[in-house]
């Protein structure tokens, strides 16, 4: 049964924990579907005298086409180091409850909870779009950032294969690509990342938030495991394609501690180069953390919230550019030194992954629409820290 409810009179920080939430539900990492920030009502299920609720049921994923005629994404944001994304899905199976995506299926007139996990708009002629783009010939060749919103190799790309069409034409075109990405998967592209990288045309940031299992269960539920990716890391670097390690987010009093170890694997599997993001609570993320770590978490709950806060001048999240990555503060400053430090004992900094190749980019004859080749370059924009 459901209830509807006028969303303006009801308080969003409810929380319900020491049992499984009558809303939860198993391999997903949102506990609700609360309603995003634009709707007038929200839908709240309520018990009906059969126990149903407590069955805790999977849900399956479900496709959508994505109408977006456009897939080169641009940004202007300061603290963000590319200007241009590609983005072939929105919404994310790999559910993290952390994933600052979250708040885009607000705009969709969906719920950035479960919804974001298990309703996914695939754009299906992505890469001939993208083809189309390229060869504009008012584009100017900038790195191409794959992952900057959602996961490009979560587990839908298996079937799908729209990144790996994206980059069949990146390949194409020599257009270089940065790719971030918590899924194994980005392993079955290896033989046209081997390619591209001996281009100078493509580097992998893998994602690693903890080594923890439980953890990373619990709030990355459909994401490779923490040993795949650093697997991941071992073999693209076998292979020449150049590897940064991200550790985003890092979460105060829950995953700061294994900082130094992260870093020390990710070195001795060969990552490069490294960086990290602070835990991050815009939009409607802050009530699906908080649901989800008083569920998870409840012992250390409100001291993660307290520290957090303490990095945010007291507010849950502050928005400012060159603050909401990084944080202030004693705590925030600490992590900073920490971080900073053991990327110099493990020769995290001993390569930069900033100078991608866009010298090489020129449209293929089969692209060209005029008839003839187009060879653009830039000054390369810097994509990692």
């Amino acid at each position: 049964m459901e209830q509807t409810t006028d969303q303006s009179s009801e308080k969003q920080d409810a929380i319900v924990t020491g049992h499984l939430h009558p809303n939860a539900h198993r391999g997903r990492g949102a506990i609700t579907n609360r309603v995003g920030r634009f709707e007038t009502f929200e839908r709240e299920r309520t018990d009906d005298g059969w126990g149903s609720l407590d069955e805790g049921e999977r849900l399956q994923t479900e496709v959508a086409p994505d109408p977006s005629r456009s897939v080169i994404s641009r940004n202007n944001s300061p603290d963000i180091p590319f200007e241009l994304s590609f983005n072939p899905y929105k919404g994310c199976e790999h559910g993290c409850i952390y994933c600052f995506a979250r708040p885009t299926h607000a705009y969709l007139g969906h719920s950035p909870g479960v919804d974001f996990e298990r309703l996914i708009f695939v754009k299906d002629d992505a890469a001939e779009l993208l083809g189309k783009e390229l060869s504009k010939k008012s584009y100017q060749c900038k790195v191409i950032a794959f992952g900057a919103n959602t996961d490009p190799y979560q587990p839908i790309e298996r079937e799908q294969l729209v990144t790996r069409q994206a980059l069949e034409v990146c390949e194409a075109f020599n257009q270089p690509v940065g790719i971030i990405t918590k899924g194994y998967l980005v392993m079955r592209d290896a033989d046209i990342l081997q390619r591209m990288a001996q281009k100078n045309l493509v580097s992998v940031a893998v994602s690693i938030t903890t080594l923890d299992r439980k953890l990373a269960r619990a709030m990355e539920p459909r994401a490779s495991t923490p040993m795949k990716r650093l697997d991941a890391v071992r073999q693209l670097t076998e292979l020449g394609v150049p590897v940064s390690v991200l550790m985003a987010p890092v979460i105060p009093a829950l995953n700061d501690h294994e900082i130094e170890r992260v870093l020390g694997l990710a070195a001795r599997a060969g990552a490069v180069s490294c960086s990290y993001v602070l835990l991050r609570l815009p939009g409607e993320i802050r009530d699906l953390w908080v649901e989800w770590l008083h569920l998870h978490y409840p012992d250390r709950a409100n001291r993660v919230m307290k520290i957090l806060k303490s990095m945010r001048g007291g507010r849950d999240y502050d928005a400012r550019w060159g603050k909401r990555m990084r944080g202030e503060g004693v705590f925030a400053q600490l992590i900073a030194d920490r971080f900073s430090l053991a990327r110099k004992r493990y020769g995290l900094n001993k390569r930069s992954l900033r100078h991608l190749d866009v010298s090489l980019f020129s449209v293929p004859s089969d692209f060209c629409h005029s008839g003839s080749d187009k060879k653009a370059s830039t000054n390369q924009m810097d994509l990692f820290d």
